[in-house]
This record gives C-alpha cells, sequence and structure tokens, in this order.
C-alpha cells in the first residue's frame, strides 16, 4: 500500500549549498532535466538528484523529543500521505507541474555526518528515496503527489 489516508502532498521544499548539511526551506523548487535542483548542492546529471522524506518518517524523530524543521536530513521535499518506501524503483510520481522517477529507496550514512551528529540519528537511510527529473518545472508547498507510472515508462 503506498497512499495513506487522504491526499499525498508535499509539505515542504529545501535546499542546501553544501553537501552533508541539513536544508533549509524556500518558496519553490525549480526542477530541470538532467541536472536536479537548481540551487541545491546535490544537483548533477546523476540517479539522486532529489531526496523525498515523509513528514510522517520525521515525527518519529520529534517523538523523541527532537525540535526538527524541514530539511533537517538533508530531505529536498517532505511529503505526507504517502509511504515513500514502499514505491519501487522506476515508479513515477507527479509532483505539481514535474514528474521525477524514483531511482533508490533509502541509502548508506557516512560516519561523519553533521545531520547524525546533531539529530543523534539519521532516518533518511532507513525511510528517504530519491529521484531523478522526468519533467521539468516548479513544485511548490501543498503540491499534490500523484504517482502515475511505474517502472521506467515515459511521463510527458
Amino acid at each position: 500500500m503506498y497512499r495513506r489516508e487522504g491526499e499525498a502532498r508535499v509539505t515542504a521544499v529545501n535546499i542546501s549549498e553544501r553537501r552533508g548539511t541539513p536544508k533549509h526551506p524556500v518558496p519553490y523548487l525549480e526542477l530541470r532535466l538532467h541536472h536536479g535542483i537548481v540551487g541545491d548542492a546535490h544537483a548533477g546529471d546523476w540517479h539522486r538528484q532529489i531526496s523525498l522524506l515523509a513528514e510522517e518518517s520525521v515525527d518519529k524523530m520529534r517523538a523523541k523529543g527532537l525540535t526538527l524543521t524541514p530539511g533537517a536530513f538533508a530531505e529536498n521535499i517532505n511529503t505526507t500521505g504517502i509511504v515513500l518506501t514502499a514505491l519501487p524503483v522506476g515508479t513515477v510520481l507527479e509532483i505539481g507541474e514535474t514528474a521525477v522517477r524514483v531511482t533508490q529507496i533509502g541509502k548508506e550514512c557516512h560516519s561523519d555526518c553533521e545531520i547524525r551528529r546533531i539529530t543523534g540519528q539519521c532516518v533518511m537511510p532507513t525511510e528517504g528515496i530519491f529521484a531523478e527529473v522526468v519533467r521539468e518545472g516548479r513544485i511548490y508547498p501543498g503540491d499534490a503527489i500523484v504517482i502515475k507510472k511505474e517502472c521506467g515508462d515515459e511521463v510527458h
């Protein structure tokens, strides 16, 4: 099951100028093909252009007493109403006017991660997902997230 109760939505959008640091909220993300997010340290022609993390995952850490803002785990997009880790690699998500393809579920966390040092634990390695841009445009907080196609089908 990919969806939780209610409609899947973007709750926050975030960028950082340096890798390995928390990101900060911005009014919108500008996505470009073969690049990722304009102005973000992780931009480039590779498979982890964009990171997504469910607000429900961040809430688990808040329940441990941490005060966390969007981007605390270096995620670009915070979501609600969708089980990100249940999406197969290759799934295409329409987010606002854009589309992204899931390329990786989770990641290995390096030992000198500033985020892990600050928060004590990082949920990105187990609960974050990564994607590449398949349709350019902007993503705003509040945009709907729609599971469009799976396994590499093109979205135009």
